[in-house]
């Protein structure tokens, strides 16, 4: 039950950094560069997030998603179907990172339940990203 909880939220991961990635390349406007710079470090943690999530599902005796397809559906993100502004995107990010972590805090619970601190422990480092995310990403579109 656990490993199939931490599959979504490596997908939710992995979703996240994609649209992390493309809104960083389409990203236009007075804020460019300041989003432009967040979006690729965001990203890259991300990525470097997913391994770790993802050989964390495999300790705990399950296989990840074998291709993007699957990945998409496990997640609860949806995916981008049209190019936004640059005020879409940045509300995009803070939903879509907010919804992240609800998901991985339900994850946790369920840790705590079963008695699992080392999934529970990377998940809480990971909702501490997440949530600094969103003060970063609310304090830039409220300018």
């Amino acid at each position: 039950k656990l490993a199939t909880l931490l599959t979504e939220c490596l997908a939710d991961t992995m979703l996240l950094t994609l649209k992390s990635q493309v809104f960083h390349w389409n990203v236009v406007g007075p804020i460019f560069l300041e989003l432009h710079r967040l979006t690729e470090e965001h990203y890259k943690d991300m990525f470097d997030a997913a391994d770790e999530i993802a050989e964390r599902v495999r300790a705990l005796g399950n296989l990840v998603p074998l291709n993007a397809h699957r990945m998409a559906r496990a997640s609860i993100l949806g995916e981008e179907l049209s190019l936004r502004t640059t005020e879409e995107m940045l509300e995009q990010l803070i939903t879509d990172h907010e919804a992240v972590v609800r998901n991985m805090r339900n994850t946790a619970h369920e840790c705590e339940d079963l008695g699992d601190m080392v999934t529970h422990d990377l998940l809480v480092r990971r909702m501490a990203f997440h949530e600094k995310a969103i003060w970063m990403f609310r304090a830039i579109a409220a300018s």
